[in-house]
């Protein structure tokens, strides 16, 4: 089968999601790129990338990741939510979205033992997880040279991030007017270090079993469901994930297992309560190397029964054609793109038409200035960008400084 538009494909035809309507099933995943201000707050570069992006109208964006408090971790230059100058900024990013008729999702970001110690240690903060693992000897070796180490979080400490920095977070991320909030459970990020047992190594209730190492994350699903209405709620899995060490070659439990259980807990609430969460974001599995057999989005679909947002390898996009009509076939399923929705602000158009993508250049990902990203232009635009003058122009908050 040779595709060259998928204009008349499934991926063209509403798709009721929560309490709104997207026109169109191609959605832009969360893509990190360090051009929010030093405080954390969105910026000029900012408003203009995703409201680029949501000119075809009933475009779904999910934001890039946002932390959700200071003491779970962020990054120099990374958007945060847990400070009323944060709102602030974001509302006007949100607000330019909803003005091309779009919707945004907020994917509220914890790192845990990933936080780079000497940044936590600078900040007069501690870098904690499941447990005191780390994901490398480097990582080891970093945490070592700035004098830290990372601890296991308390029972007590665990509840209090569910009910004050995601309850706090939560509320900002709807006070900022997020149509969507997407929690970030993936990736080898702390709500997965929790998962998975290579960095969970606890002996109370939050690690052992399968049960108690998916209790994290379904007590906070279900503290956030009393304070975000179901509809606006979303999560961010990654079973097959081996980024940042969290899935290790030998684990003795399949990933079917432990994250058959997350989505039959999350079934039985939705069927129980009849409060569905919003889409369940899925990291397709091709996109990492493991030893374990790639059963791919067949089980999450056998146990989950809402709307799917599956991403990963259709970036590559020529050689994911095919797939993507196949995947597009399930009637509640969003086709997610990263790096060619980087690289293509109308690409929603430019599949529907059939129009040749334009390249994404890697190396301007995580620099902090504006090329590589808002100078990539629409199908026949002829507006020239300068490397030379885009390269000096940093990003600048959106809120004026006090």
């Amino acid at each position: 089968m040779t595709v060259t538009s998928f204009k008349d494909t499934n991926l063209f035809k509403p798709l009721k999601v929560g309490n709104v309507t997207l026109a169109h099933r191609v959605a832009h995943l969360p893509t990190t790129r360090f051009r929010a201000a030093d405080d954390h707050t969105a910026t000029d570069l900012q408003l203009k990338y995703y409201a680029d992006r949501a000119a075809t109208p009933g475009t779904l964006l999910v934001t890039e990741a946002t932390s959700t408090s200071a003491r779970t971790g962020f990054y120099p230059n990374i958007p945060a939510i847990w400070e009323s100058k944060h709102v602030e900024s974001w509302k006007k990013v949100t607000d330019a979205v909803h003005e091309k008729g779009s919707f945004i999702s907020i994917q509220l970001w914890s790192l845990g033992r990933v936080f780079p110690h000497a940044l936590a240690k600078a900040h007069g903060l501690e870098v904690t997880s499941a447990s005191a693992t780390y994901p490398s000897d480097e990582f080891k070796k970093d945490a070592e040279a700035a004098g830290m180490i990372t601890r296991a979080l308390t029972e007590e400490e665990i509840k209090d991030i569910i009910v004050t920095d995601f309850t706090n977070a939560a509320k900002n991320a709807l006070e900022a007017g997020f149509d969507f909030i997407e929690v970030h459970s993936a990736n080898g990020y702390l709500l997965e270090q929790f998962i998975q047992p290579s960095s969970n190594q606890r002996t109370d209730k939050y690690g052992g079993s399968i049960e108690n190492r998916a209790r994290f994350l379904l007590e906070l699903i279900d503290h956030l469901l009393t304070i975000v209405p179901a509809e606006k709620l979303a999560l961010r899995l990654s079973p097959y994930n081996t980024f940042q060490g969290t899935l290790g070659k030998d684990e003795a439990i399949h990933p079917i297992v432990q994250y058959g259980y997350i989505l039959d807990q999350l079934q039985k609430r939705a069927d129980k309560s009849g409060k569905e969460l919003a889409y369940l974001s899925y990291v397709d599995s091709s996109i990492t190397a493991t030893d374990f057999k790639q059963d791919d989005a067949e089980f999450v679909r056998a146990l989950y029964k809402g709307v799917l947002l599956r991403g990963g390898a259709y970036s590559y996009y020529e050689d994911a054609k095919e797939a993507i009509v196949k995947d597009a076939q399930d009637e509640k399923t969003i086709i997610g793109f990263g790096r060619v929705f980087i690289s293509n602000p109308d690409l929603p158009e430019r599949v529907k038409e059939g129009h040749p993508l334009t390249p994404y250049d890697r190396s301007t990902f995580y620099t902090n200035d504006n090329w590589g990203y808002n100078t990539y232009l629409r199908y026949n635009e002829e507006t020239k960008y300068d490397k030379e003058v885009e390269s000096k122009v940093s990003p600048m908050s959106l809120v004026a400084k006090v």
